[in-house]
């Protein structure tokens, strides 16, 4: 475990994140107001307007309390890239450092949260052509055409990457195609310097009750109307922006993929916390997360 002593030589960035429905956005509102800062979300999903429901946003009221940036800022068709955040939430940071000499990051898309943290590898600029040739593939002969150039271009990558997930292998090979060379080779790892110092504060608590959580939150989503939502979408489902657990399995349902709606939102929930467990994954690799209990603020006494 991380140590909370930490030196004053830098202006502070506390991260709060953890598994989906782990209740992040509470404690950094409580840490916001504490500290008297504001909140720069790391949230892949609720940076898009129009869904609030699915991707569980922050509520009025919440947004109330502590303001809050990078939520519901970008239109579902904006292609936006952990690079894009990176530039975008660190000159907010850098605002708000200034002004306030810390700020609060929140949110469970570890890929956020690393670009911030350790910054993320500077990669070629997408020409429209490269994008479009790869679309075109992908379209007329499927994902596994596009699988199948990444095995010749990459085969390193192609190996360990989630063959599942459209955007990541198009963007390999698009990163291939641009560059020419094997995306692998693109990608040191080397952390950046920051201007800030971290504390990294992940939400812990026992699995049964995270389950518990996510099937509750699921739950009240289906209540609060995530089926008209998803429905609003519909023509709209090729959008990176809604390849996400909630919308996936309400456009198989409405493609008669369930037998009924109550296997929808059970999917929906097997899912969730199938996607809460690879982030959990995730954070345990990292030596520098301070685990912490939902409700526990006591780490303020030692910043």
């Amino acid at each position: 475990m991380a140590s909370l002593a930490v030196g004053m030589q830098k202006p502070l960035l506390v991260v709060v994140t953890g598994a989906t429905a782990s209740g992040k956005t509470v404690m950094a509102i409580e840490l916001a107001r504490q500290l008297g800062t504001e909140i720069v979300s790391a949230d892949s999903r609720q940076i898009y307007q129009g869904i609030p429901i699915t991707t569980a946003a922050p509520t009025p009221d919440e947004l109330a309390q502590v303001r809050h940036h990078f939520v519901q800022t970008h239109a579902l068709h904006a292609y936006y890239s952990a690079a894009s955040y990176e530039a975008e939430a660190l000159h907010v940071i850098e605002s708000l450092l200034d002004r306030y000499g810390c700020a609060v990051v929140c949110g469970g898309s570890m890929m956020y949260v690393d670009a911030l943290t350790r910054g993320i590898d500077d990669m070629p600029t997408i020409s429209s052509e490269v994008r479009r040739r790869v679309l075109d593939l992908e379209r007329e002969e499927g994902l596994e055409a596009v699988l199948a150039l990444l095995d010749v271009y990459d085969p390193e990558y192609a190996a360990v990457v989630d063959r599942q997930n459209r955007r990541r292998v198009m963007h390999a090979v698009e990163l291939c195609m641009q560059s020419g060379k094997p995306c692998s080779q693109l990608r040191t790892g080397a952390a950046k310097e920051r201007p800030f110092r971290v504390l990294k504060l992940a939400i812990d608590m026992p699995r049964e009750q995270l389950f518990g959580r996510i099937n509750a939150r699921v739950d009240a989503m289906v209540r609060d109307g995530m089926e008209d939502e998803a429905r609003s979408v519909l023509h709209l489902r090729h959008l990176n922006a809604l390849n996400t657990v909630g919308f996936k399995e309400w456009f198989q349902y409405f493609d008669g993929g369930f037998a009924s709606r109550t296997e929808c939102v059970e999917r929906i929930k097997k899912n969730t916390r199938v996607y809460a467990k690879k982030q959990l994954t995730w954070l345990r690799r990292d030596p520098s997360v301070v685990w912490v209990r939902p409700t526990d603020l006591s780490m303020l006494n030692n910043l």
